[in-house]
């Protein structure tokens, strides 16, 4: 029985947990926090659905890269921060050895 979203605290752990759990796809969710103090805003939200529950983990950046993963930021022409689609489902897949893992934006579908 699903006991609902459990929040993660380091990368590591939830690797581990993906890997221990093999799940069929994974999903997250890049965030523009404008309630963040500093200025940069930029949020990853990685969601492990399996059957105990949905584990998530937050990560934030730190100016040049998010502070967990280390998932590199990039710059857009007006100098916002942003995060490419492709570099998180390459690291994902890389950092779990799951070449062909379906990794889903919750945007798309």
């Amino acid at each position: 029985m699903s006991k609902g979203p459990v929040r993660v605290g380091t990368w590591e752990e939830f690797k581990q947990l993906a890997i221990e759990a093999k799940p069929e796809s994974m999903a997250y969710v890049i965030e523009q926090d404008a309630r963040s103090p500093t200025k940069e805003l930029t949020v990853l939200r990685l969601m492990l659905p399996i059957p105990k529950g949905i584990y998530i983990l937050l990560d934030f950046s730190d100016g040049k890269k998010l502070r967990q993963t280390g998932i590199p930021l990039r710059m857009d022409k007006l100098g916002n921060h942003l995060i490419e689609d492709d570099d998180v489902k390459d690291f994902l897949r890389n950092q779990l050895k799951r070449p062909s893992l379906p990794i889903y934006s919750y945007w798309t579908r």
